[in-house]
């Protein structure tokens, strides 16, 4: 059996109820166990005394822990499931799109790279600084540089994997104790430009430095809302960002229209 799993944390918003509605309709569709943590359980805080976060990085100020790090709860899981895909809360899920699951086989890992996406030139300069300010700072390992978009870097909002596989690179350690390596320290914490970051590039850090391979899923698993130009052709819509989009986000109808599901 295979498990999806999602995080729901804070105040409850129409499009976040809209896309965790479609990801629980998918999970029945396609045969997979569903999980929604609504109430934290890890509660990761930041070292006062070396973070450069601001209350804007995930509210941590305000909710007395760090949102962005509770999907790492999906570690506790591996035991108990075969496959196992975490998917962010503002994504939404057509009902035509195919199962995820059979995406990945012997691979420990896979997620959609945002250098894959067939993005719009804004986009590409926005990722591009994104991944210089971070990545030029660990040049010892192979970025996958190119000139549009910079390092290389996948979007943990979907994040598929092969638990057997995945346990064996944990080595024992829960979830706790992934996000308390030392080697993880900085992008915990948020020190210097790491400060704006989630769990997304303390993932791509950590498979980089345990030489694990992610495999790149195809970008219509993870097709970023605004940068995306052919948006219609995406399996999973990811409205990131949702504070920046038109009314907060919460015109869901607007929005289903604009991605020609209505």
């Amino acid at each position: 059996m295979n498990l999806i799993y999602q995080v729901y944390l804070g105040e409850e918003k129409k499009l976040y109820n809209h896309c965790t509605k479609s990801v629980k309709e998918y999970a029945k569709k396609i045969g997979a166990h569903y999980k929604i943590l609504t109430a934290p359980k890890l509660r990761i805080t930041p070292n006062i005394f070396r973070t450069d976060r601001r209350d804007k990085t995930g509210g941590w100020k305000k909710l007395g822990y760090m949102a962005i790090f509770e999907k790492e709860n999906v570690f506790d899981y591996f035991k108990d499931y075969k496959k196992c895909c975490v998917i962010d809360s503002d994504i939404y899920i057509r009902p035509t799109a195919p199962n995820i699951f059979n995406e990945i086989s012997s691979e420990t890992v896979a997620s959609v790279y945002e250098c894959d996406l067939p993005m719009n030139q804004v986009y590409a300069e926005k990722i591009k600084a994104y991944s210089t300010s971070i990545w030029s700072n660990y040049s010892k390992y192979d970025w996958e540089w190119n000139n549009r978009t910079g390092g290389a870097f996948f979007n943990s909002g979907v994040m598929l994997y092969n638990s057997e596989k995945m346990l064996q690179a944990l080595n024992g350690m829960n979830p706790r104790q992934f996000l308390e390596q030392s080697i993880l320290a900085d992008f915990v914490d948020g020190v210097g430009p790491l400060k704006w970051q989630s769990d997304q590039m303390t993932l791509n850090y950590w498979f980089k430095v345990k030489g694990i391979p992610v495999k790149k899923l195809d970008w219509k698993w993870n097709a970023l809302y605004t940068a995306v130009d052919d948006i219609k052709e995406a399996h999973f819509v990811h409205f990131f960002l949702k504070d920046k989009l038109p009314n907060g986000g919460e015109n869901v109808e607007k929005l289903m229209e604009e991605i020609n599901e209505n």
